[in-house]
C-alpha cells in the first residue's frame, strides 16, 4: 500500500505533465464518454480515471503479469521517469514546448495511454450497463410474444448489435482484445482478464437469456457483490442427474394432480396452475434449501390459483380429503358455514425427504380478496418466532405467492412490505413468489400496472427481484435457491417473478379467448413444461423414456387409489383443515375444556403494586419530561386511594396478566403515549437520545413480556398483522388500537373477511381485541365514531329469538357468538373485559369502543373495590340511585351505553329528578343481555322505556337494540328513540351544531311528556 500511495503521489503531479506535454498541454482535461453526463469533463487521473489507474498500479506492482503488456510498459516507463525526475524537473513551463524528438514520442505515447484506458473504462460502463438493464432484454416469456416488462424498446447501451459498441468507442476490431476485469464482477471466474468477445458472451449468458435480474438499486455493496458472485459465475448453473431426476419427478406430481382433476371434474372450478406447473417443484426447493439452513417452521399465504397442487404437493395433504371436497354428495360438518376447497387452510407436520429433517408447514387459510392474508401471515410468523425465542429468523419463515395482477393493484402489498424492516414486526426476511400469468382475470397487464413490472412495489425495501421464464426448471431452482440463501444470509426479503402462463382462463369453466384470442392461440400450440424437460432429459440420458413413463405411472396410481378411498368420505370435518391449532387448550374433540368463567377480580396487593410501579420510574439516572412528572405523580395520588382512571385500568389489567404469564401485546398508531397522551408506556429520557423504559416489564421478576409497539401508519396492514400474531398462541393478549374509532374503515376486508367470520368458515378461534376510540365530542365527522353499527349488523346473534337461560348462559351466549362487542363506560369494567378475555376457555374477537373525554373524566373514576377478588365484568350496570331504592315511582327508564351516560346523569341531577328516572348502561351490546335487562324492565313496571344515544339514528346501536328489546318486550311495549336524526355523515363539524344537538337529546330524555299521545 505505501507504494501506492508513492505511485499516487507522483503520478499526479508530474506523469499526468509528462504525457500531456506539447499539444496534450493545452487541454488538461479530457473528454469523458461514460462516466459523466453528455457534455461534461472529467480531469484526467481524477475520479474514476484516477481510481482505476491505482487500481491497475497496484495489481501491477504484486504481479506484472497480472496486466495487460501495455500497462505493464506504460507502468514500468513511468516508474523509470518519475525515479529519476530529470526530465521531468526540466520541463518548460506550461504553453512552452521542449525538444521536437521528445515531444512526438510523448505524445504518441499519451495518446495510447489515454485510449487504453478509456477502453477499459468503456467495458466497465459496459459491464454496468448489463448489470443494471440487462433483464429488459432477457427472453422472459414462455409463450415469447410479450415483453414481461411492459417496455418494447431496448436499452441503448446493451450489445443487441455490434453496431452499438460505438456507443462505448470502441470497434468489431476491438473484440478480440483482452481487457481486465474490475471488482464488481465475476463473470470472469478465475481469470482476472479475458476478451471483449468473452465479456459480452458471458454478460448475456449471466443477464438476458432465460433469468432477468434486478438488484442493482440495492443500496449496499456487499449484497449487491453477494448476488453478482451467484448468478455471473461461469458455469453456475450446473445440476447432478440426481438433481435433475428429483426435479422432474417433482414436476411430473404437479402436471399429473391437475390433469387428473382435468379428468375426473373438467367442470368444477379448481384454480388450477397449468401454465406455471414448475411453482411446485420451485416452492420445494425454497423449503428444502432453507431447512438445510436450520428452519423447521414455514408459514405460507397464498391466494387460490394452484392452491390445491400445493396442498397436494408441497404441504403433502392427504389426497383423499382433497378430492373427496369435489363430490357434490358431501355433507357439510356441523361446525360451521365452512368455505370453497380453493380457500381452506391447514396445519401439517412431517419429514422433509430431501433433508430427513422434521418440518412444520401451515397453509393459512384466506379470502378471495387477493393478498389481504399477506399481513396475517407476517403476524403469525412473527408471533411463532417471537415464542421460540427466534431472534433472527433462522427458525421460522413465511412463503408469501402473488398473483401478477394483485401485486401490482393492491395496496395492502405495499404496506406489508414496510412492516418487513420494523423492530416489532419483521420476520428477518420473506420469500414472495409472483405466479405471473400474464394477464389478470380478462385484463391486459398494459391496462392493470403503470410500472414496467408487476414486482417493481418490492424496490421500495431494497428487496433484489429475480425474474425466471417458468419453462427454464432448472433457470427457475436455481432462482429459488439463491433465494433462500439470500434470505439466511441477510434476513431480507426476495421476490421470485415465476413469468409463466395460464393454460385455461380464468377458472376452468371461463373462456379466455374473448379476450385474449392471440396469446390463447399461442398457449394452445404451447408443449407443456414436463414433456420440454422430460424430452431434455432423455436427450441427454439422465433418464430413459421407459423411466419417465413409470414416473408418470406411478403417480397416476397414487391419485385413483386415493380417488377411491375419498368415496368413503361422507361428512367434511373442517377441523381438519385448521391451519392454527393450538394444542392443550382445547379437548381433542376440539370443544372447551369448561362453560366457565372465573371471576376477573384480584386482590388489594396486587393492584396496589402495579399501581405503585405504573406511578414510577423503575430505571435510576433516568431523566422523564417535568410533565410526565406531574402525571406520575396523580396516579401515585390515585393510587393511594384506591382510585383508578382509565389508564390504571388498562395498567392493571396488563400487568396482572403478565403475571401470570401471558404475553400482552399492544400495537398500533401511537400507542406507546397514546393518541390522547393518556398512556405513557414507554418512558423517554430527556438527556439521552433513544434511551427508554417500559416499566411494564419491571412488574415482576417472572413475568411474561410486554410488548408496546407504535406501528407504521396502516390499518389494514397492521391490523391483519396483528390478527395472525393472535393466531399463533391463546395465551397472550394481543390488542390493536386505531388512532381514532373511525380508521379502522381501512382495514374493513380484515373485519368482514376474518374476523366477524373466521370461525365459522375455518374453524378458528382469534382472541384479538380492538380499542376503537368513539364519542361525539364535537371534533367533526370523521374523529368522532368507530361505527359501532357495522359491528353490530356483522353479529350473529338472533335479533327474533328470545334466548334460552340456563346456569351457564352468559358464557354459552359468548360462546356461540362470533365476536364480542362492548362499549364501556367505567375503568373497572374495561378492567374486567380485558381479564375476561383470556379467562375465558375459548376465543372470540373482543370490540371494545373506548373513550376519550372519558379519559380525565372526573366521574370516569372506580375504586379498587369495584376490581378486587370475587368481582366481575357487568355486562349491565343498573341504576344505583334513589330511583333504584323506589322503582314504582319510576316514569321513565333510560336505556344508553357509553359516554352519553355521564351527560345525562348530570342533567338528571340538575333538573333534580334521580327518584323519576333511572338510567341503565349496557355495557355488552353483542350478544345481547336479555336475560339482565328482563331483570332490570320487570323492576320498573310503569316506566315509559326509551334507548338514548348520542349517534345518529341510521348509526350506534338503535337499529340493533331495538328488535331486540321488542323480542324482550314480546312487542306489548314501545322502546322510544332519543338522539340525532339521521345523517350521512357521522357527526357535525359546527361546535355549536354540536352543543346544540345534544342539549336537544337531553331535553328529550327528560321531557316525561316527550313521546304521549304517540303509537308503535
Amino acid at each position: 500500500m505505501n507504494h501506492l500511495r508513492t505511485f499516487t503521489a507522483k503520478f499526479k503531479p508530474l506523469t499526468v505533465k509528462k504525457l500531456t506535454q506539447h499539444n496534450v498541454a493545452v487541454r488538461m482535461v479530457l473528454q469523458s464518454r461514460l462516466c459523466s453526463t453528455p457534455g461534461a469533463s472529467e480531469p484526467f487521473l481524477n475520479g474514476s480515471n484516477s481510481n482505476y489507474l491505482e487500481e491497475m498500479y497496484y495489481a501491477w506492482l504484486a504481479n506484472p503479469k497480472s496486466v495487460h503488456k501495455s500497462w505493464a510498459m506504460f507502468f514500468r516507463n513511468s516508474n523509470v521517469s518519475a525515479s529519476s525526475g530529470s526530465v521531468l524537473n526540466s520541463t518548460s513551463p506550461l504553453g512552452s514546448l521542449p525538444a521536437p524528438a521528445h515531444s512526438q514520442g510523448r505524445t504518441q505515447t499519451s495518446a495510447k495511454a489515454e485510449k487504453l484506458i478509456e477502453d477499459h473504462l468503456a467495458v466497465q460502463s459496459l459491464i454496468r450497463a448489463y448489470q443494471i438493464r440487462g433483464h429488459h432484454v432477457a427472453q422472459l416469456d414462455p409463450l415469447g410474444i410479450l415483453d414481461a416488462d411492459l417496455d418494447s424498446s431496448i436499452p441503448f447501451d446493451l450489445i443487441t448489435t455490434m453496431d452499438k459498441l460505438g456507443y462505448y468507442g470502441l470497434h468489431e476490431s476491438d473484440l478480440d482484445k483482452v481487457f481486465r476485469l474490475p471488482t464488481t464482477t465475476f463473470i470472469g471466474g478465475n481469470e482476472s482478464a479475458i476478451s471483449l468477445r468473452e465479456i459480452i458472451k458471458r454478460l448475456e449468458d449471466t443477464y438476458c437469456r432465460h433469468i432477468g435480474l434486478e438488484f442493482m438499486f440495492i443500496n449496499d455493496v456487499e449484497q449487491c457483490q453477494w448476488i453478482r458472485q451467484k448468478f455471473e459465475t461461469p458455469e453456475i448453473l450446473q445440476f447432478t442427474n440426481k438433481e435433475k431426476r428429483r426435479l422432474l419427478a417433482r414436476l411430473v406430481r404437479s402436471t399429473r394432480f391437475e390433469d387428473f382433476l382435468a379428468r375426473k371434474w373438467s367442470s368444477e372450478k379448481r384454480f388450477g396452475v397449468e401454465g406455471c406447473e414448475v411453482l411446485i417443484p420451485a416452492l420445494k426447493t425454497i423449503i428444502d434449501v432453507s431447512i438445510a439452513m436450520g428452519v423447521d417452521n414455514v408459514i405460507m399465504g397464498m391466494p387460490h390459483r394452484g392452491r390445491l397442487n400445493v396442498l397436494a404437493n408441497v404441504i403433502r395433504k392427504d389426497l383423499e380429503q382433497i378430492f373427496c371436497q369435489f363430490d357434490p354428495k358431501l355433507e357439510a360438518s356441523e361446525e360451521g358455514s365452512g368455505d370453497v376447497k380453493y380457500h381452506l387452510g391447514v396445519y401439517h407436520e412431517r419429514i422433509n425427504r430431501t433433508t430427513n429433517k422434521h418440518i412444520t408447514m401451515s397453509l393459512m387459510a384466506n379470502p378471495s380478496h387477493l393478498e389481504a392474508v399477506n399481513p396475517v401471515v407476517q403476524g403469525k410468523t412473527k408471533a411463532e418466532q417471537f415464542y421460540r425465542g427466534d431472534a433472527t429468523g433462522k427458525q421460522v419463515m413465511s412463503i408469501l405467492l402473488h398473483g401478477d395482477a394483485a401485486f401490482a393493484g393492491q395496496g395492502i402489498v405495499y404496506e406489508t412490505f414496510h412492516l418487513s424492516d420494523l423492530p416489532s414486526y419483521t420476520t428477518h426476511g420473506t420469500i414472495h413468489v409472483v405466479v405471473n400469468n400474464q394477464i389478470g382475470f380478462t385484463t391486459d397487464p398494459r391496462m392493470a400496472r403503470s410500472s414496467p413490472y408487476p414486482t417493481d412495489v418490492a424496490r421500495v425495501v431494497n428487496a433484489p427481484i429475480f425474474h425466471v421464464n417458468g419453462d427454464d426448471p432448472e433457470a427457475v431452482i436455481y432462482v429459488c435457491k439463491v433465494a433462500a440463501e439470500w434470505r439466511s444470509t441477510y434476513n431480507k426479503d426476495v421476490v421470485i417473478d415465476l413469468v409463466c402462463y395460464r393454460r385455461r382462463g380464468h377458472n376452468e369453466v371461463d373462456e379466455p379467448m374473448f379476450t385474449q384470442p392471440l396469446m390463447y392461440k399461442q398457449i394452445q400450440q404451447q408443449m407443456p413444461v414436463l414433456k420440454k424437460y422430460a424430452d431434455k432429459l432423455i436427450s441427454e440420458g439422465v433418464l430413459t423414456l421407459q423411466e419417465y413413463e413409470e414416473e408418470v405411472a406411478d403417480y397416476d396410481k397414487i391419485c385413483e387409489e386415493a380417488y377411491t378411498r375419498a368415496k368413503d368420505e361422507k361428512i367434511l370435518q373442517i377441523k381438519d383443515w385448521l391451519d392454527s391449532p393450538w394444542p392443550g387448550f382445547f379437548t381433542l374433540s376440539g370443544e372447551p375444556k369448561s362453560m366457565t368463567c372465573p371471576p376477573t377480580g384480584l386482590s388489594v396487593e396486587i393492584l396496589q403494586h402495579i399501581g405503585n410501579v405504573a406511578s414510577s420510574v423503575p430505571e435510576e439516572n433516568f431523566t422523564i419530561h417535568r410533565g410526565l412528572s406531574r402525571i406520575l405523580m396523580g396516579r401515585a395520588e390515585m393510587v393511594k386511594n384506591q382510585i383508578v382512571d382509565w389508564a390504571l385500568a388498562e395498567y392493571m389489567a396488563f400487568g396482572s396478566l403478565l403475571k401470570e404469564e401471558i404475553h400482552v401485546r399492544l400495537s398500533g398508531q401511537d400507542v406507546e403515549r397514546g393518541t390522547f397522551s393518556h398512556r405513557h408506556h414507554v418512558l423517554h429520557d430527556q438527556d439521552v437520545d433513544k434511551k427508554t423504559c417500559v416499566p411494564m416489564n419491571h412488574l415482576w421478576q417472572n413475568q411474561a413480556p410486554y410488548t408496546v409497539c407504535n406501528s407504521s401508519l396502516s390499518e389494514f396492514g397492521v391490523l391483519g398483522f396483528e390478527l395472525g400474531f393472535a393466531m399463533a398462541s391463546p395465551n397472550a393478549l394481543v390488542c390493536w388500537e386505531a388512532q381514532f374509532g373511525d380508521f379502522h374503515n381501512t382495514a374493513q376486508c380484515i373485519l368482514d373477511q376474518f374476523m366477524s367470520s373466521g370461525q365459522t368458515k375455518w374453524v378458528r378461534n382469534n382472541g384479538i381485541v380492538l380499542l376503537l376510540p368513539h364519542g361525539m365530542e364535537g371534533m367533526g365527522p370523521e374523529h368522532s365514531s368507530a361505527r359501532p353499527e357495522r359491528f353490530l349488523q356483522m353479529s350473529n346473534e338472533d335479533s327474533d329469538a328470545y334466548p334460552e337461560y340456563t346456569e351457564d348462559f352468559e358464557v354459552k351466549q359468548l360462546f356461540d357468538c362470533n365476536w364480542i362487542v362492548v362499549n364501556c363506560s367505567t375503568p373497572a369494567s374495561y378492567f374486567h373485559v380485558l381479564r375476561r378475555q383470556i379467562l375465558l376457555p375459548f376465543r372470540k374477537p373482543l370490540i371494545i369502543f373506548t373513550p376519550k373525554s372519558l379519559l380525565r373524566h372526573p366521574e370516569a373514576r372506580s375504586h379498587f373495590d369495584e376490581m378486587t377478588t370475587g368481582t366481575t365484568f357487568q355486562r349491565i350496570i343498573p341504576d344505583n340511585g334513589l330511583a333504584a331504592q323506589n322503582p314504582n315511582n319510576v316514569k321513565r327508564l333510560i336505556f344508553c351505553t357509553g359516554k352519553v351516560y355521564y351527560e345525562l346523569a348530570k342533567e338528571r341531577r340538575n333538573r333534580k329528578m334521580e327518584e323519576e328516572v333511572a338510567i341503565i348502561r349496557v355495557e355488552q351490546l353483542s350478544p345481547f343481555p336479555f336475560d339482565l335487562l328482563k331483570v332490570e324492565v320487570d323492576k320498573y313496571p310503569d316506566a315509559e322505556l326509551i334507548w338514548c344515544q348520542e349517534e345518529h339514528k341510521n348509526m350506534g346501536y338503535y337499529d340493533y337494540v331495538k328488535p331486540r328489546f321488542q323480542t324482550l318486550l314480546q312487542d306489548e311495549q314501545p322502546i322510544w328513540y332519543v338522539g340525532r336524526d339521521p345523517a350521512a355523515a357521522p357527526a357535525t363539524g359546527n361546535k355549536n351544531t354540536h352543543l346544540t344537538e345534544l342539549q336537544y337529546i337531553l331535553d328529550t330524555s327528560f321531557d316525561l311528556q316527550a313521546f304521549e299521545g304517540m303509537t308503535f
